[in-house]
């Protein structure tokens, strides 16, 4: 059985070392990739890989934390694009040979907390 926390993780290294050919390597040909805030959907993992290889900007990311169980993994990153800020929360499944079969991202964007909370919070 394919470790899916392992999976995530090689995708992610993959994605930041700019290895091709190893993330590609590591999804169906079938595969999916969602992006529920903009309602974005790419179909395939030729037309996936372009969509990473085109990517604007010069980016690095950071795992902060990634879970995994059975065919399911999910990971929070820290993203820095030309120099901003940014968390990612990505979710993915693994088909039945192990390869990642769909993707979800989703990028929340950083915003001020309402008024007449702030004897009880900490902000960091």
């Amino acid at each position: 059985m394919t470790n899916p926390t392992a999976t995530a993780l090689a995708y992610w290294a993959a994605a930041e070392a700019r290895e091709w050919s190893a993330f590609g390597a590591l999804l169906a040909d079938d595969v999916v990739y969602e992006l529920p805030q903009t309602r974005e959907r790419i179909r395939g993992k030729a037309t996936y890989l372009q969509f990473n290889v085109e990517y604007p900007g010069d980016w690095q990311l950071t795992v902060h934390r990634v879970v995994g169980e059975l065919r399911h993994a999910a990971t929070w990153c820290h993203f820095t694009a030309d120099g901003d800020p940014a968390e990612a929360l990505t979710f993915f499944e693994l088909d039945d040979a192990g390869l990642i079969s769909s993707i979800t991202d989703f990028w929340p964007e950083a915003y001020e907390p309402p008024a007449g909370r702030a004897h009880l919070v900490e902000r960091y």
